[in-house]
């Protein structure tokens, strides 16, 4: 796979499992992470697993758009999502999780997808000019949200 446009890691003092079941449930994802604001499964599909679909509404400011996802990692290790709008391939977002002795290791990866004749449009209906240093924000602020979420639980 290519360099990743933005990465993050962060050690967490839960279980790897916990952690797995808060970024592969797409309510508690949408509680955790920065852009993402909601979702639900497509083709009669209840939980993750690989090939299952869903339907992403991520808000930035007063701007909302809808992307479709597609499952290619579903198990304990690693939560990972390729992104779509309208067909055409916009991003990959992983979750990898690492048990150590005192909880997790978790970090989170994406890959800018989107050719470039589409970037200046998705700026617009984003809001966002420089999606790497966005997504930089928004990974660092996430994985502290899902921390402060899985040690509470």
């Amino acid at each position: 796979m290519t360099t990743p446009d933005a990465q993050a890691t962060i050690e967490v003092r839960a279980p790897a499992e916990r952690v797995y079941d808060l970024v592969s449930d797409l309510p508690a994802l949408a509680g955790v992470a920065a852009e993402f604001a909601k979702g639900h499964w497509l083709d009669d599909v209840t939980t993750a697993r690989v090939g299952a679909r869903f339907k992403g509404v991520n808000v930035n400011g007063p701007r909302k758009w809808a992307t479709v996802s597609t499952v290619t990692d579903a198990r304990p290790e690693r939560f990972a999502f390729d992104v779509t709008f309208k067909g055409i391939p916009v991003a990959r977002w992983q979750y990898d999780i690492e048990p150590t002795a005192s909880g997790c290791r978790v970090t989170e990866t994406t890959w800018d997808r989107r050719p470039a004749w589409i970037r200046p449009i998705t700026a617009l209906g984003t809001g966002v000019s420089d999606r790497t240093v966005h997504n930089q924000r928004n990974i660092e602020q996430t994985l502290a949200t899902l921390k402060a979420a899985a040690e509470r639980a």
